[in-house]
This record gives structure tokens, C-alpha cells and sequence, in this order.
């Protein structure tokens, strides 16, 4: 028999809130995580990329704990981008249609400060926030973190990457009187470590997906061997095949994105770019022109495109691989959401072959070649 979230402990008021949904059946990381934070609600350490539902598996157990008779900030989430961060709230928003109301605010940049001020004088039992702006509402006096029992980093090893060490430091010292914190990470690099150090404790409960769960088993995983010159020409016929199908592309720099889409809005095709250059106004334009359909495809770069969730999407192009080994479980993630299968197709050069073997033995993955 199948255990379902009631076997994993969440109350029926979130369990209701699940099913309207549509999620009736915890993933991996949620069979392992929810029952030891729902009893234990200790320190954990969670490997966990996206897509694999680790927003419920932290989120369910946070949303229980709080005491909704209490207007002050209980939990905490940190992520690193303003697209992530709404996309959480929004989660946890849903989950509690059928429970004791528990608030939850998003603090993020973007937005007006004195606006997000004046939403923090409400109560507010769970703030989910990107590090930058909560300190600088910390400085304001809008917010305190006196009274938060439980702190989530999500996604931390991008927080790291993304240059938050510091400020992670401050929010988690700030935070000294909580009961526990939950970290959820793809990726397990030295600052990682010294990061769990420094804020948890040593018997911290360690989850690591294993290796055939690293990777969602939906995706199709290809490359194709194209020199740089061709790749335009390639990526005209990819997209003239699958007319009709909706996808994200990746490129690894700023100047490349603009100029894939400069080529392919040339050749009649339905694009956008996202990258770390645009301001708040137009990533936003962007991104809402993508999730209505508006546009077919999105180009982005690996920074900018972090808390995309846009659900159907057929295929991830990468149009090379990505700096870092760990980006491609981010990057092909975005596609095979919800059950669904995707393909997640990447250019490589010939001398690049390696690196392709080196993602199979890395990710227990099989890559097809494709012409």
C-alpha cells in the first residue's frame, strides 16, 4: 500500500489543501522528510533540486508548527531569488485553504519598500524572503526575528554562489533563538559545509537523495555534437520540428542570450530573454508574457532563470553546457514537472564528449546521441 501525506502525519486541513491540488502522492524527499519534521523538527540536511516537490516537504511541517494565535514571525524562509521566493509563498499560501490561517508574507527586491513596511504590520506567522531585502526591512525595524522558531534555507548552495555568504551569516545570528534549521540543497560544495558549521547542530539528520533520484527519472536526456558556427542553423530546425511545443533555452552568458534572440526573433520565432541585466519591471514582463503563452519560448542564463515554474514545458535546449557540473540538474529540471516527461537536449562540441560521460557517472543518467 502507497503511504500518502495522512501516514506521513500533515493534518487534514493541509492534507484538503493537497488534494485540491492535485498532489495525492508524496514524492522522496517528502516520505523522508515530513514525518522527521512534523515529530522531530530538529536540524536537517536535505539534498534536494528542483522539482522534487521540497517545497511541501519543508513547507507542510513549517505551516503545522505555527501558532496562528500568535501575530508574530514564527518561520523563516530564505531563498535566493525574488522569482523563488514568490513562487513559495504562493505554495504555502495554497496549502492552507483549509487550516487555521496562517499568514504568510514574501519580502523580496523588486518591490516597494514602504509597501512591503506596511503588509509587515499585519500579522504574520511565516515570512519567505531574499536575503538582501529582509535585512535591509531588519534595519527598518519592519521586521524581527525574535520570535522565529524554524529558519529554511532553500536552495542554499545557489545563495552561496550568488555571493549571500555574509548576509546568511547575519539573518542566522539575528535568528539565535530558533528551535532548528532545514537546509535544502542540490548541491553539496565546501561552502555548503562550512556553512552547516557554522549554523547547525552536529547531529543534524542528513537526507541525500540518492543518485537515481538526483535527477528526475521523466526527463529524456540528449546531446547533439554541433560546432559553435552550426548551432544557430540547429537550433532553427530543432525548434521548426517541434512547432507547436514549448520549451526553455539556456545560454551561459548575458551577451549570447540577447544575441540568440535577436537571431531567432529574425527567423520568425515567438522568444523573450531573461538575464541578470534587466531590471525588476522588465524580468517580470518577461516572465508573465512566458507563463500566459504569450510567448513560446524563453532564453534565459543560469542566474536569471532560477524559480522559473511554468508548468508544460516540452524540452530544456542547452545551447552549451553549463560553467558548473551542478547547474544541469537545475537547467533539465525544468521541464518533466508534475509527472510529465520532457526532453532536455544539449549542444556540445566534439572534445566536449567527456564532460557528457562525466554527467552520466556524476548523475547516473544515459544521455542519446541525436543528429
Amino acid at each position: 500500500m502507497a503511504i500518502g501525506f495522512k501516514e506521513l502525519g500533515v493534518p487534514k486541513g493541509l492534507r484538503k489543501g493537497l488534494l485540491e491540488l492535485g498532489i495525492e502522492e508524496p514524492t522522496q524527499i517528502q516520505e523522508v522528510a515530513i514525518p522527521f519534521l512534523m515529530d522531530d523538527g530538529g536540524d536537517l540536511i536535505a539534498q534536494a533540486q528542483t522539482g522534487t516537490g521540497k517545497t511541501a516537504a519543508f513547507g507542510l511541517p513549517l505551516l503545522s508548527k505555527m501558532n496562528a494565535e500568535k501575530p508574530e514571525v514564527q518561520g523563516l524562509v530564505i531563498a535566493p531569488t525574488r522569482e523563488l521566493a514568490k513562487q513559495i509563498g504562493k505554495h504555502l499560501f495554497r496549502y492552507t485553504k483549509y487550516s487555521a490561517k496562517v499568514f504568510v508574507e514574501v519580502i523580496s527586491g523588486g518591490e516597494d519598500i514602504p509597501k512591503q513596511e506596511a503588509r509587515m504590520q499585519r500579522p504574520t506567522q511565516v515570512v519567505v524572503a531574499t536575503p538582501g531585502r529582509l535585512l535591509e526591512l531588519i534595519r527598518r525595524k519592519a521586521v524581527s526575528l525574535d520570535a522565529v522558531q524554524y529558519l529554511v534555507l532553500d536552495e542554499a548552495d545557489e545563495m552561496l554562489s550568488m555571493g549571500f555568504k555574509e548576509e546568511l551569516r547575519q539573518i542566522l545570528h539575528m535568528a539565535n533563538g530558533r528551535k532548528s534549521t532545514w537546509l535544502f540543497s542540490a548541491t553539496f560544495p565546501e561552502s555548503i559545509e562550512e556553512l552547516i558549521k557554522g549554523c547547525m547542530s552536529a547531529e543534524a539528520k542528513r537526507v541525500t537523495v540518492d543518485r537515481a533520484h538526483v535527477v528526475n527519472r521523466d526527463i529524456e536526456h540528449q546531446f547533439a555534437i554541433c560546432s559553435r558556427g552550426d548551432k544557430m542553423e540547429f537550433v532553427t530546425r530543432f525548434l521548426r520540428k517541434h512547432e507547436g511545443e514549448r520549451g526553455l533555452i539556456f545560454c551561459r552568458t548575458r551577451a549570447g542570450s540577447i544575441t540568440l534572440m535577436r537571431q531567432l526573433t529574425t527567423a520568425g520565432f515567438s522568444v523573450d530573454v531573461l538575464h541578470g541585466d534587466l531590471t525588476q519591471r522588465e524580468r517580470d514582463k518577461a516572465m508573465r508574457a512566458f507563463k500566459k503563452d504569450r510567448v513560446q519560448y524563453l532564453i534565459a542564463t543560469d542566474v536569471a532563470a532560477r524559480g522559473i515554474d511554468v508548468e508544460g514545458l516540452d524540452f530544456v535546449l542547452q545551447h552549451q553546457l553549463p560553467d558548473q557540473m551542478e547547474y544541469y540538474t537545475h537547467r533539465s529540471g525544468r521541464t518533466a514537472r508534475a509527472g510529465k516527461t520532457g526532453v532536455s537536449l544539449t549542444l556540445i562540441e566534439a572534445n566536449e564528449r567527456r564532460k557528457i560521460r562525466t554527467l552520466e557517472d556524476e548523475l547516473g543518467v544515459r544521455f542519446t546521441e541525436v543528429g
